[in-house]
């Protein structure tokens, strides 16, 4: 298609199979927006997108994704203020005919509304280290470290001493804005060793985020690509596993982690799990 609509802050290349938002850089762009700078989004991973009158002679472009297609949107879960959403495009009133056109002409290639089978969209760049109230995160891919600061730490962490948590020791992450009270990020471990009624600033699997730790524009980029890693080794059913049969969830679960591990293109992946999600029906 190579249509373009360029609004405040971002402008939104729709192509063939996907749409690319580019972000605007500079003093006036939010800084997740900064953070993020351009991310290709599938079509896919897209269940909806509307148009609706702004303000001052504006209108708003909205996209929707689907749920479980993008990890920064699944952990963000409604926190972001809507002025930060990455998939909202304000536009100048006279480009809303425009933008009600490639509307029409994406819809069909929208993906449905039920949960994706796996991350759609990659994940933006995240920061080498996470400086957090309580401690410094760092993420290598492979494992995730907490190094506890000796003022900011409670006598529970320091006591524990510093922690390394592999993926494979992890089943998922929360992140809680720091916008909000008792920001902070916490690892979901396999095993128990803290939890959700465990205080984040007593457990060793969580740091603590405060004014001036835990910016969203870093910390979110940060635990989406926690997240993502986590879930390329622990791929979710493509579709709900009540309507598929013992032998086809199977296949899909094996198809997710061929996908997991890299031993299949995008497309493969697609491709086959369209046919096999077919073949279920």
């Amino acid at each position: 298609m190579g249509d373009v609509l360029a609004g405040n802050h971002a402008v939104w290349e729709f192509d063939s199979d996907s749409v690319l938002i580019r972000f605007a850089r500079g003093i006036r762009t939010r800084r997740l927006w900064n953070a993020l700078g351009e991310r290709r989004i599938p079509y896919e991973a897209l269940s909806g997108l509307s148009l609706t009158p702004g303000k001052r002679d504006t209108s708003v472009l909205r996209a929707a994704p689907r749920p479980g297609a993008d990890p920064l949107m699944e952990l963000a879960d409604g926190q972001l203020k809507e002025v930060c959403d990455p998939y909202r495009l304000v536009l100048p009133g006279d480009r809303a005919p425009q933008a009600a056109s490639l509307i029409e002409a994406v819809r069909p290639e929208l993906g449905p509304a039920e949960e994706a089978p796996a991350f759609l969209v990659e994940v933006p760049e995240p920061p080498v280290v996470l400086k957090a109230y309580d401690a410094r995160a760092a993420f290598d891919g492979s494992a995730v470290t907490f190094r506890w600061s000796r003022t900011g730490a409670s006598s529970t962490k320091w006591k524990t001493g510093d922690r390394e948590y592999p993926l494979t020791a992890l089943s998922g992450v929360e992140w809680h804005s720091p916008e909000r009270p008792g920001g902070h990020l916490r690892l979901r471990l396999r095993e128990d060793g803290g939890g959700p009624d465990t205080a984040p600033d007593q457990d060793p699997a969580a740091v603590v985020f405060a004014v001036g730790y835990g910016a969203v524009h870093e910390s979110l980029p940060f635990a989406a690509a926690v997240l993502a890693a986590v879930r390329a080794r622990t791929p979710v059913a493509s579709v709900p596993a009540a309507r598929l049969s013992p032998e086809t969830s199977d296949r899909m679960r094996h198809l997710s982690e061929l996908h997991g591990a890299g031993l299949l293109t995008d497309a493969e992946y697609t491709a086959l799990r369209d046919r096999f999600s077919t073949e279920a029906g």
